[in-house]
């Protein structure tokens, strides 16, 4: 652990967020590649009916990350504290219970997707052209796919606390690898026509099992070393480090929820001005994940560093890393917002040929990305409080954002001005979002006793 308590404590800021982000963002982006892909490759079919069935089984699959969030990022940002503290030995019991209580959610989330499948499409907007083709994604890509996933997501965020990002990073990457390589093979050619949402749904299956098995190969070689533990040996977690895993994992979580349920009732909203308009959306929401997820890229390789620093009690070199951070991302948004502006028609058509689902998503890309640098800015306030162990400002971070202002405004909007009203919500909100956001962090570092500073 000398070389990562170097990295964490004494490398030059630019360099150690570049060893932790660059990993993370590879993999967010390849991540966000092989999400896309399924929405590409079925869009070569020119058939609506088939993309609107995956985007609207997005919301659930996030659910998955969500699950994971408990576990990675509650139990993740505990033990970059706990080492920062020379606690490798609860940090050993921390890993190994965050684990076991990820798989046994996954195992009943599973079997509650599996029991309710119908009723839930249904619920989120699924028409009768849509139902099947939803079916058929959800059972492969949820109900049998949710415990790789959420193991995968678990496992890399508590290897990314201890600073081995780059083992965290590849193995999401080369399960969205695999994904975009099993994506054709099995819905063009091993799959007759008409199959190929199913075709996509093994793909993604099978790429996200084989990473599974990276994962587990790459914790174990790192439990000889490190502080990591899969088996629980003697003491489990204290009645504390229980307490901040779920402090802190329960509003991460709660977070990406209440995110997955804006993007529920968006579809929704959506699907009530038609199936082109839902295809549409469901597209550009895909779409603008790019920015985004290299902005949460930046933010998870900040995560480690930022709770390492804090709980040693390094703040100048905490808010070294949290400024330096927020700028390459602020930067990367405004940039965002000009080529998606300029090149919203090139982008729908890569995704599909129906003239219709291009002209809507044109529209609704180009209003949408006017918000991708505000979105960072809150991304980057709710990991920070995460990274500090400040739980409760995190969830309130959250609620505020989806449920005090963008929710709201989706019914507002869209009752006043239709699908425009829905696109524009997110920038709106997310420009009160911002507000709120930094007089909460002025008043968290008042309360810590640290000079005001933005």
């Amino acid at each position: 652990m000398e070389d990562r308590r170097y990295l964490f404590e004494e490398d030059e800021v630019s360099h150690a967020l570049a060893v932790m982000a660059l990993p993370a963002n590879a993999s967010q982006l390849i991540t966000l590649v092989y999400n896309l892909a399924d929405t590409w490759f079925v869009g070569r079919t020119n058939n609506p009916y088939m993309v609107a069935s995956c985007s609207l089984v997005l919301p659930v699959y996030m659910l998955t990350i969500v699950i994971s969030n408990i576990f990675g990022a509650g139990g993740g940002t505990l033990i970059s504290r706990l080492i920062g503290n020379d606690n490798d030995e609860e940090a050993s019991r921390v890993s190994s219970a965050c684990i076991w209580m990820a798989l046994v959610s996954a195992v009943v989330f599973s079997c509650l997707c599996l029991w309710g499948m119908t009723p839930l499409l249904r619920f989120l907007g699924a028409s009768d052209n849509i139902l099947e083709y939803s079916r058929q994604y959800m059972f492969y890509v949820v109900v049998l796919g949710s415990i790789p996933v959420i193991l995968n997501n678990t496992l890399s965020s508590l290897l990314r606390s201890i600073g081995l990002s780059s083992q965290a990073s590849f193995g999401l990457s080369m399960g969205g690898l695999l994904n975009i390589l099993l994506d054709p093979l099995f819905m063009f050619v091993i799959l007759p026509d008409g199959k190929q949402v199913m075709g996509a749904a093994i793909a993604t299956l099978l790429s996200n099992i084989i990473a599974l098995i990276y994962f587990i190969v790459t914790y174990r070689k790192a439990c000889l070393k490190t502080v990591l533990r899969i088996r629980i040996k003697g003491r489990y977690p204290t009645a504390g480090s229980l307490k901040d895993i779920f402090g802190v994992g329960f509003p991460a979580a709660a977070g990406i929820f209440l995110f997955d349920l804006c993007t529920i009732v968006i579809n929704r909203l959506s699907a009530s001005f038609g199936d082109i308009e839902l295809a549409a959306i469901g597209i550009v929401l895909k779409a603008e994940r790019l920015p985004l997820n290299i902005g949460v890229g930046i933010c998870m390789g900040m995560v480690p560093l930022l709770a390492y620093n804090y709980s040693s009690g390094n703040r100048e070199r905490m808010d070294a890393v949290f400024t330096f951070g927020r700028a390459v991302g602020l930067g990367i948004g405004l940039i965002s917002v000009i080529l998606y502006y300029v090149f919203a028609p090139v982008i729908m058509q890569a995704f599909i040929g129906d003239a219709d689902t291009v002209r809507f998503g044109t529209q609704f890309l180009r209003a949408r990305c006017f918000a991708t640098p505000l979105m960072f800015l809150c991304f980057s306030m709710v990991h920070f409080t995460q990274a500090i162990g400040r739980g409760k400002e995190s969830l309130w971070l959250a609620v505020i954002r989806q449920l005090i202002f963008n929710i709201p405004l989706l019914f507002l909007l869209s009752r006043l001005f239709g699908m425009k009203g829905i696109v524009w919500t997110q920038a709106l909100a997310d420009f009160f979002t911002v507000i709120i956001s930094y007089i909460i962090y002025i008043g968290i570092r008042k309360k810590e006793g640290w000079p005001v500073r933005i």
